[in-house]
């Protein structure tokens, strides 16, 4: 018994040594070296995209203010899980994050089983931009308003038709939701893509849809569209003379696309707060409004994690209802 004793102390202590080594890692003091290599900033959606463009204009300023560069990099497919599954599983050290939109809540209401959990598998930094959508029909159409749709619609069940960007998209679940809100029966015409959708709303061929901002924004001041609503909180400021869904009488009825900054569960608080108080400055810029303002986006406040935490958790709530009341099945 005596003998052996010496032995396991060394080891006992050893493993104590190991586990305030890695507690200490990464402790506040430690966090003012952060970063001292490149960051890794994963995109999963399309180079030159809304996403993209947003990622962008934040990396090439956070870059200049923590002396490191940013690696923008697209991870395409899945709706955006292929990108977020790669943070998911990267090490939750700050140096791989990721910038995606809310397609992860819509994909997490939609698909199961998802190769990750979307509320445990990360951790929510910062909300960094929203990209409202706008309530569109062709300029030829008697749909003035908001209020002339819903009673054309409630007029004539089963002939008014709208479009998406496909099942599971953001135009989809938003048509659902004024669907089910209003209990209204009307055709979806799910398409390929946004430009699909818009090109066949330009033509004629559907009635109304909830166009990204970004796409349609060229086309209504073309005079190829007509904007009825925007469904964000605030007017939009490039379309400054349209009115949000709450004034059209549609309370409580905001959907803005979120883009926001992500990281892998367990990434030390610490370095959180550092990319917190850098997004946030970024955040205050003007310059910085104006480039998202440019591509139909409004940026966001600055703001705390918990904050877009709680705002992710009530998001998910909501498309999971949209979800099972619509019936909606992924691609």
């Amino acid at each position: 018994m005596h003998t052996d004793s010496f032995p396991r102390r060394t080891t006992l202590r050893a493993l104590l040594f190991a586990t305030a080594a890695l507690l200490t890692s990464f402790s506040p003091a430690h966090a003012q070296n952060y970063p001292n290599k490149p960051i890794r900033l994963v995109v999963p959606w399309p180079a030159g995209g809304l996403v993209d463009v947003a990622a962008r204009q934040l990396s090439s300023r956070m870059q200049t203010s923590m002396a490191q560069p940013f690696v923008v990099e697209n991870k395409l497919g899945a709706g955006g899980n292929i990108g977020a599954d790669q943070v998911a599983k990267a090490s939750a050290d700050g140096y791989t994050l990721l910038f995606t939109t809310s397609a992860l809540t819509m994909n997490t209401a939609m698909r199961s089983p998802m190769p990750f959990d979307a509320v445990k598998d990360f951790e929510r930094v910062a909300m960094v931009a929203y990209g409202p959508l706008v309530l569109v029909v062709h300029p030829s159409s008697n749909i003035s308003s908001l209020q002339d749709l819903i009673k054309t619609a409630r007029a004539k069940p089963g002939t008014l038709s709208y479009a998406s960007a496909g099942i599971g998209s953001p135009a989809h679940l938003t048509g659902e939701l004024l669907k089910s809100r209003l209990n209204l029966f009307v055709v979806h015409i799910p398409y390929t893509g946004a430009p699909a959708a818009i090109t066949d709303q330009i033509a004629g061929r559907i009635d109304y849809q909830f166009a990204n901002a970004a796409v349609a924004l060229p086309q209504i001041k073309a005079g190829k569209l007509r904007a009825l609503a925007v469904t964000s909180p605030q007017r939009m400021p490039g379309l400054p003379q349209v009115p949000t869904m709450a004034e059209a009488g549609m309370k409580d009825f905001e959907v803005d696309q979120w883009l926001g900054l992500l990281a892998p569960k367990g990434t030390p608080p610490a370095v959180i707060d550092k990319l917190v108080s850098e997004v946030n400055k970024v955040l205050v810029q003007d310059e910085f409004g104006q480039a998202l303002a440019n591509s139909g986006m409004n940026s966001a406040k600055p703001g705390k994690p918990e904050t877009f935490d709680a705002f992710f958790k009530q998001e998910l709530v909501q498309w999971t209802k949209v979800v099972k009341a619509a019936d909606i099945k992924p691609e």
